[in-house]
Order: structure tokens, then sequence, then C-alpha cells
């Protein structure tokens, strides 16, 4: 999963806490990348209900894997892939 468009907007998502839109809704998403690299955590907060994205991504794992928490995999690359982040 490494060579992917996922990876490549994920790594290119800043730390920290960024406001975000994604489905016309907004989102406050939480990047962390620790261990030099070797972990990506990310976690974000539907402001107006009590939706959340939440995963691991361990890009040094073989091709890359992805961890969400309590949710499919394809919640959270598709939110990855469709957010907005609010300049």
């Amino acid at each position: 999963m490494n060579e992917t468009e996922f990876y490549t907007r994920l790594l290119a998502l800043p730390d920290g806490a960024n406001d975000v839109h994604y489905l016309a809704k907004r989102y406050l998403l939480r990047k962390e990348t620790l261990l030099d690299g070797k972990l990506i955590k990310i976690y974000a907060e539907d402001l107006s209900s009590k939706d959340i994205v939440s995963g691991n991504y361990y890009p040094s794992m073989k091709n890359g894997m992805l961890k969400p928490c309590e949710m499919s995999d394809e919640k959270v690359i598709d939110f990855v892939l469709n957010l907005t982040i609010i300049t």
C-alpha cells in the first residue's frame, strides 16, 4: 500500500490538529507520526455529529499495513483520499 495515492496523501497531511471537510461536513483531524515514521496515527471527529475516523498505518510493514480502529479499511481510505484541509 506504500505506493498508493492513499499513502502519498497520508504523508502529505501535516502532523497536529487540522480542520478538514469531508462529505460536506467539518472534522477535526489529528495526525501523529511516531517511531521515526514507522507509525502514522489519524483520528478525526465530525464536529456536527458523533462520527469518527480512526486508524493506524504502519509503512514499514511489507507494502504497508492499515489497522483501522473499529471501522472498515475503506472508510479510512476514502476519508484520507477525499478530505480537504480548511486553510
